[in-house]
């Protein structure tokens, strides 16, 4: 009798689920075959920054910008933020991608008129390297960007592994002049104990946060509750997301200090928000 073929054990699976698997394996192996060309690209400067206009909710004018980060690679397209990170996190590539970014964000923003503030992510990676803020400081001074005039932003998940150590490297980076806010607050635990502990000047709202501002009277309340805490703190409430009149109209009648979003602007080549 004639042996019937073996099959791998794949082929017993849904199709979706080994395609998925498959799928696990080759995201787990892009980031070494992209290493080369990562640093490559780092090296000839086609890291591309991008900025989102930030706007004053008392004026409307201009205050400043959030610095983004784009790859434009040739087979797998446009990569942007975090899934850049993450490709230079497996790479063993993060704190080169971190000096880089900061670098080409304070070089391209140096020459903004009218006293116009930076604002930059960094990682829980940045906060870990015990030289981290020596490489701002140089970063800077290489520049000539004034530090007062830099806002550093970080997310509350990158502060769970070690609020204290996070709290005295933010402490040295705030001893230089620089800000530091509170990114994506709301989307996370909200863990009261980061406003006690850091070094803050701002809180920056997720934009889930604002979504029903506009029209869902507990969103608004929520709403006015965080800039009550805020203000109790000495701290000012940044809103990003802002894509209606209507919820821009709501952060400025409840006082939050900017706002950012695509009803502004999307983030943009440094070129036209030099324009802007």
């Amino acid at each position: 009798m004639r042996q019937q073929k073996k099959m791998p054990f794949s082929h017993l699976l849904p199709h979706s689920t080994a395609d998925r698997r498959r799928q696990v394996d080759r995201r787990a192996r892009v980031p070494q075959a992209v290493a080369t060309e990562l640093e490559g690209a780092m090296a000839a400067n086609r890291i591309a920054m991008q900025f989102q206009p930030q706007f004053c909710c008392a004026s409307g004018a201009v205050v400043g910008a959030e610095a983004l980060v784009r790859w434009s690679h040739p087979q797998r397209g446009l990569i942007a933020g975090d899934e850049l990170f993450r490709i230079a996190l497996r790479a063993d590539l993060a704190r080169a991608m971190s000096d880089h970014v900061i670098a080409q964000a304070l070089m391209q923003a140096r020459d903004w008129e009218g006293g116009l503030h930076l604002s930059l992510n960094i990682t829980a990676a940045d906060l870990a390297a015990p030289d981290f803020p020596d490489a701002v400081a140089a970063a800077l001074c290489a520049s000539g960007f004034a530090s007062e005039r830099l806002t550093l932003e970080i997310t509350e998940q990158a502060l769970v592994h070690d609020l204290d150590g996070s709290a005295a490297q933010l402490t040295k980076l705030v001893d230089m002049g620089i800000r530091i806010a509170l990114d994506d607050f709301g989307a996370g635990f909200c863990n009261f104990r980061y406003l006690k502990k850091l070094p803050l000047h701002f809180l920056k709202l997720d934009r889930s946060m604002v979504e029903g501002i506009a029209d869902d009277r507990r969103d608004l309340e929520v709403l006015r509750g965080i800039v009550a805490l805020a203000g109790a703190l000495d701290l000012a409430v940044i809103a990003e997301g802002i894509e209606s009149e209507a919820q821009r109209n709501a952060v400025v009648r409840e006082g939050c200090f900017a706002w950012q979003g695509f009803l502004g602007g999307k983030p943009m080549p440094p070129e036209d928000f030099a324009r802007l």
